[in-house]
């Protein structure tokens, strides 16, 4: 299915290169639009480059920087920055988080929204996410809700809600995937990304050519 809107909504900048940056270049390829709100700058990450070149007050705008490097890779032309606290986002009144979801989701109408599936993303931050997303997406008329592709990764994700049935290959747009993750250079390095020998391309292939996500289904 071909989307002219699609709404990626998640709490931290690099949540977006591993798990859906290839994707979001194929719908952009395809004639997509897409928005990228991203609730924090990440500025609670423990890492600050190998060697250090941030510290707790300069990494705010140096992961801004990277976020927009990533944005480009992808080829995401509109990033909102939400203005939320890293590692907070769980403890943010829902009133105000739902409200920032839904006013985007009114102002852009998107036939797709990509997020955290909530409870099985491993960060506090990004399982809160996911569960503004749903309760947002939730409070609208079932006709005008839009697809919510999540993605998950805690251990336990299989056993509860089943595999991912939406498997996308990406491998044609691993440039613009690993363009992204290492845009994002004080979080990840070569070495801890790529391991210490230089990947084959069917190596890159066999590790970055598929994203997998799951369709939220509403109980409604």
């Amino acid at each position: 299915m071909n989307h002219e809107q699609i709404l990626v909504v998640l709490p931290h900048p690099d949540d977006e290169a591993f798990g859906a940056s290839g994707t979001l270049a194929i719908h952009i390829y395809n004639g997509a639009k897409v928005t990228y709100a991203c609730l924090t700058l990440g500025e609670m990450g423990r890492n600050m480059g190998v060697p250090p070149f941030a510290n707790r007050v300069t990494l705010p705008a140096i992961r801004l920087e990277e976020l927009k490097a990533s944005c480009k890779a992808i080829g995401i032309q509109d990033l909102r920055l939400l203005g939320f606290h890293d590692k907070m986002i769980e403890f943010e009144e829902p009133q105000l988080l739902d409200g920032k979801i839904s006013e985007l989701l009114e102002e852009l109408r998107p036939t797709l929204v990509v997020t955290f599936y909530p409870g099985y993303a491993v960060h506090p931050d990004h399982d809160a996410t996911g569960a503004a997303v749903i309760r947002a997406v939730a409070a609208m008329p079932k006709k005008d809700r839009p697809i919510v592709h999540c993605m998950a990764f805690s251990k336990n994700t299989t056993e509860d809600i089943g595999h991912a049935d939406v498997i996308v290959d990406v491998r044609g747009f691993l440039e613009n995937k690993i363009a992204s993750i290492r845009a994002h250079r004080s979080q990840f390095q070569a070495p801890e990304l790529m391991g210490k020998n230089k990947l084959s391309d069917r190596e890159l292939e066999d590790r970055f050519g598929r994203e997998r996500f799951w369709t939220y289904r509403f109980n409604d």
